[in-house]
């Protein structure tokens, strides 16, 4: 079972830009989807992103995209959030996360990261 452990969340201004990472180990990423969550205070964990297994799709939620990028590196056993423009809205704990399959309801994934805060001001 693949274990993941996300990273680079910080506290950032509107507009600026932030890169959050999620680093596997236990197993290869090669065999998952992987996705990206967040959740915000008094929120349910919302869909952010998806990228298929080598990278050849990717999916966003409305509310990012044109702002965010997911990237993957399966060599490395990595994957990344590229978040661009950011904004108040975004404030929010971020999850890696790890399906057999294409989803976007966080019930389909079975591994998650721990957590990274992500914290946008005004």
């Amino acid at each position: 079972q693949v274990q993941l452990a996300d990273s680079g969340g910080r506290l950032v201004q509107a507009g600026d830009s932030l890169r959050l990472s999620c680093a596997a180990s236990g197993g290869s990423i090669s065999r998952y989807v992987m996705a990206w969550f967040r959740q915000a205070p008094g929120k349910e964990r919302e869909f952010v992103t998806s990228i298929t297994y080598t990278g050849g799709r990717k999916y966003y939620a409305d509310s990012v995209k044109g702002r965010f990028t997911v990237l993957r590196d399966n060599a490395e056993n990595m994957v990344y959030l590229q978040m661009n423009n950011l904004q108040p809205d975004d404030t929010a704990i971020y999850y890696c996360a790890a399906a057999g399959g294409l989803y976007q309801e966080a019930r389909h994934f079975g591994t998650w990261g721990q957590g990274t805060q992500v914290t946008v001001s005004s």
